[in-house]
């Protein structure tokens, strides 16, 4: 096997390093003790870890975004894996529109979508919906749940589906206990990815949210817009900190090289 040379580690160290060095700085900022956003700080403290505790916008607004996540990154798989399916094992007309109308989203600026919906949910009168917020979430992450689930679905063996019809179980039976299984990797990474991207939405979000249907990264956004004080940097390195958790989990669950990579 070949290895790197000696400047292209230094490459990577160097890639690492931009790519980390701004999340070390917000993680280090949420334990300063001071009133305001400092770096470097003169002392170390867990006020504004505790200072979440009291913050009720952002602790509802939390719960509120991983509810619209975990619905919206369902549907999207819901709707992927048939899609996936389609697409990998057919050839039809359209097929190639058809693609590029589920990629869509990736192309459009989503203050162009969320000027778009905010328009549309005005004239429609249905503003202020949780069920219209995660219908635009389910738009804006279904090319993430699609891809993982296509990539998964590409290279598929369907000699083991036909061995399973060969053998008298239903087609229902063979698409739970050998299709589902066989993608569980692109499925697993891409309702992870379609779940990052719905709780971290804010560029359509803030212009679709109400008070009612605030999610985290909008009142993140209303709280840096009204003072200076370092509670969001806790909230993010919570955030992070929690990410860290869940890659452990589904490392532990999955595999991260059958997710990320699509290992078998």
């Amino acid at each position: 096997m070949q290895k790197n040379s000696p400047l292209a580690l230094v490459y990577h160290a160097l890639f690492i390093t931009f790519i980390l060095a701004p999340l070390a700085v917000v993680v280090a900022v949420a334990f300063t003790d001071k009133g305001f956003i400092s770096f470097p700080t003169d002392g170390l403290s867990l006020r504004w870890f505790r200072a979440i505790l009291d913050a009720t916008e952002i602790k509802s607004a939390f719960w509120f975004s991983a509810k619209l996540g975990l619905a919206a990154a369902s549907i999207a798989i819901a709707l992927a894996v048939p899609a996936a399916l389609a697409i990998t094992r057919y050839r039809f007309a359209g097929r190639e529109v058809l693609m590029a109308f589920f990629m869509s989203p990736l192309m459009i600026p989503h203050v162009v979508l969320g000027a778009a919906f905010l328009r549309f949910f005005n004239i429609a009168g249905l503003s202020g919906s949780f069920f219209w917020l995660m219908f635009t979430h389910v738009i804006c992450i279904m090319p993430y749940a699609l891809r993982m689930v296509l990539s998964a679905a590409t290279g598929m063996n369907r000699e083991i589906e036909h061995a399973g019809l060969s053998l008298g179980a239903s087609r229902s039976t063979v698409f739970l206990r050998i299709t589902v299984p066989m993608l569980m990797a692109g499925i697993a990474g891409g309702w992870m990815l379609s779940f990052i991207q719905s709780f971290d939405e804010l560029t359509m979000t803030v212009f679709v949210a109400t008070p009612g249907t605030m999610t985290l990264p909008v009142a993140m956004y209303n709280h840096i817009a009204q003072t200076i004080d370092p509670l969001v940097t806790s909230v993010s390195t919570v955030l992070i900190v929690g990410t860290l958790v869940l890659m452990v989990i589904l490392d532990k669950l999955v595999g991260l090289e059958k997710v990320l990579i699509g290992k078998g």
